[in-house]
């Protein structure tokens, strides 16, 4: 199912997935950058995991499986990746106001920031920003609070804004053999597994599950749930009668 799915996917040169087609699986997308998305979600998970007691079966369960799994997409490496860390880790070093120092390329996630469509009334007015003022007849009180109502966005300096160059992306066919090592489907559908774990570190946080009950549990109370409870022993076959 999984390579006959993939096929839906259109290539370019027959070397690379093409980000945005389908991937035979309803509503799922060939993803742009599956490496370094998965290498962000399984870093915070794991991060987030450290905060959880050593003892805890969960941490334990999923921290093993994260770790597995970051180790596989972390030995892969797409064309071109050392030239690309050699640039970003020159542009880390050209702005340490904004990634801090001795930092690696690894290490650093990014976040793009979507361009906004300008307001045509801006544009009718010499794209000078109108006061924003309240609709209809107010009170001079109500007036007097419109300054509370109306809020400014923060505006970002020019020397902290980076341009970012994306990771390499990987070859078809490192990322067939990525699935086949992690044999959880498609890589798409590992990153929507990954996703759900690290959303779900954050309520294990939240309700720290890890903690015992505030009122201890019955003695044999889940007895009920173990092996061998209801059949003891082996009966006896009935006997023939003479």
């Amino acid at each position: 199912m999984k390579s006959t799915s993939r096929l839906f996917a259109v290539v370019k040169s027959d070397r690379f997935l093409t980000p945005g087609n389908p991937t035979g699986l309803t509503g799922l997308l060939t993803h742009p950058a599956p490496r370094s998305q998965l290498i962000y979600l399984y870093s915070s998970t794991l991060d987030k995991l450290s905060k959880i007691p050593e003892h805890s079966v969960y941490r334990q369960s999923a921290e093993a499986i994260t770790k597995q799994r970051f180790n596989i997409i972390n030995g892969f490496k797409p064309p071109g990746y050392e030239e690309w860390a050699q640039r970003a880790k020159q542009k880390i070093n050209e702005h340490p106001n904004v990634f801090g120092k001795d930092r690696e390329p690894s290490s650093v996630f990014m976040s793009a920031q979507l361009t906004q469509e300008k307001d045509q009334r801006d544009v009718q007015w010499d794209n000078r920003k109108q006061p924003a003022g309240l609709e209809g007849t107010r009170t001079a009180e109500e007036r007097s609070q419109q300054s509370g109502v109306v809020t400014k966005a923060a505006v970002i300096p020019e020397a902290d804004i980076v341009r970012w160059e994306n990771e390499p992306p990987l070859e078809a066919s490192q990322i067939a053999e990525i699935e086949d090592k992690i044999g959880a489907g498609l890589i798409e559908e590992i990153i929507q597994v990954a996703e759900g774990e690290n959303q779900l570190v954050d309520t294990i946080l939240e309700s720290r599950s890890w903690e015992d009950l505030e009122e201890k549990p019955p003695q044999g109370q889940w007895e009920y749930f173990s092996r061998d409870q209801h059949t003891p022993g082996t009966q006896e076959p009935p006997k023939a009668k003479s």
